[in-house]
């Protein structure tokens, strides 16, 4: 998608580059225009740097161009962040003297304004009008969060936080290809303990899980999140947070299985320790060598695979396979899970040299009992593809 940024002069400037760096690792085009006060806070070569577009701020630059009318139709999505208290009251009054301003008055794209400013100021009656007059012409205002403000100052006014503001910007454009779905997504990775100091774990970071949840609330799916040892919230998402793999398996039984689809990005430990130390384990005790005991854990996806078709027959199941295994090797054990657990869909990665852990990036193979189809690139660009894959 073709996403515009526009930018005003307010403190929270600078928390334009993380909302153009969001947009850019989902996958998206994106290109800035910041307002002449806006360039006092945040300069135009780092906006540069992050869209790799050139930036524009001036209407009356390169004229022969007609620039606003040119981002007016190259637009598929504007974004305003942040919007001060004095470009709410020029857009609901449809002023346009500047590049930002006739660029929105010309544009048919949809707009979403986050505003950002002293809590007075929001709370003033001029403004309360401004944003109401906004909202009945159908643009989407997200109201600021409660936080610090500019100096010693605590109160509602703050801008949103940057994710937040991707999410709730492309919700408003996405289709709703999922509106009415059920939806559990288990992500992260379990740890087991060996006392309680110490477990037994894995390198996975729930990146790749929160890209599927803000994939699926942005196509309009009701969404269960499970996360094993990260931290997600968003008032739309329904989480439970657990830690072992009995903890996984106790919180799936209290979300039930009544779930069209089910993704599950967790790296789950195969094995756990038989009988964890309640006390820390000494050196002095363990000597030279620390012998455990391990236990095999319940294979999760199957168990769930066959749950959630108890209630649902068609709901659609994807698992991952993360190997460090390459090339046609890959593929066939991504076969093989996918006709042992009974999947519809095997999302396949190479994990070995650092890759797909911890990244924002990752190389996939999805793979179905019909064929292979890789796919390259950010996080969330790889969830909308998997959700592409579920709807055929």
């Amino acid at each position: 998608m073709r996403v515009l940024v526009g930018i005003t002069g307010g403190v929270a400037a600078y928390k334009a580059a993380e909302v153009i760096r969001g947009l850019v690792e989902a996958g998206h085009e994106v290109r800035a225009v910041p307002t002449s006060n806006a360039l006092r806070f945040i300069g135009a070569a780092t906006l540069e740097a992050l869209t790799h577009n050139s930036v524009h701020s001036e209407l009356y630059d390169d004229v022969e161009e007609v620039r606003h009318i040119e981002l007016a139709k190259w637009a598929e999505l504007i974004i305003v962040a942040p919007a001060t208290a004095s470009f709410l009251a020029r857009t609901a009054s449809g002023l346009a003297d500047d590049l930002l301003g006739n660029i929105i008055l010309a544009s048919t794209a949809p707009l979403v304004i986050a505003p950002a400013m002293h809590t007075e100021m929001w709370q003033n009656g001029a403004t309360i009008t401004n944003v109401e007059t906004l909202k009945r012409r159908g643009i989407l205002v997200i109201d600021p969060a409660v936080g610090r403000l500019t100096g010693a100052d605590s109160g509602v006014g703050r801008l949103p936080d940057p994710e937040y503001i991707v999410q709730s910007a492309l919700s408003k454009v996405v289709a709703k290809d999922f509106a009415g779905k059920k939806v559990l997504i288990v992500a992260g990775g379990t740890r087991e303990a060996i006392d309680p100091v110490r477990f037994i774990g894995n390198r996975s970071s729930g990146k790749q899980g929160i890209a599927l949840v803000e994939e699926a609330v942005a196509r309009g799916a009701s969404v269960q999140l499970v996360a094993a040892n990260f931290a997600y919230y968003s008032p739309e998402v329904a989480t439970k947070n657990v830690s072992s793999t009995d903890e996984l398996v106790q919180a799936l039984g209290d979300v039930g299985s009544d779930f069209d689809i089910v993704i599950m990005p967790a790296a789950v430990s195969d094995f756990r320790v038989s009988a964890p130390s309640s006390k820390k384990v000494k050196k002095s005790e363990s000597g030279s060598q620390l012998i455990l005991s391990l236990v095999e854990n319940p294979d999760v996806i199957s168990m769930l695979a066959k749950s959630v078709r108890s209630i649902n027959p068609k709901a659609k199941v994807v698992g991952f396979a993360a190997e460090t295994e390459s090339g046609k090797e890959l593929i066939e054990l991504a076969k093989g899970k996918l006709t042992r657990k009974g999947l519809d869909l095997v999302v396949a990665n190479e994990v070995s040299d650092s890759l797909a852990f911890d990244q924002d990036s990752n190389d996939v193979v999805l793979v179905t009992a019909s064929g292979e189809i890789p796919i390259s690139g950010p996080k969330r660009f790889i969830a909308k593809a998997i959700f592409d894959a579920i709807s055929q």
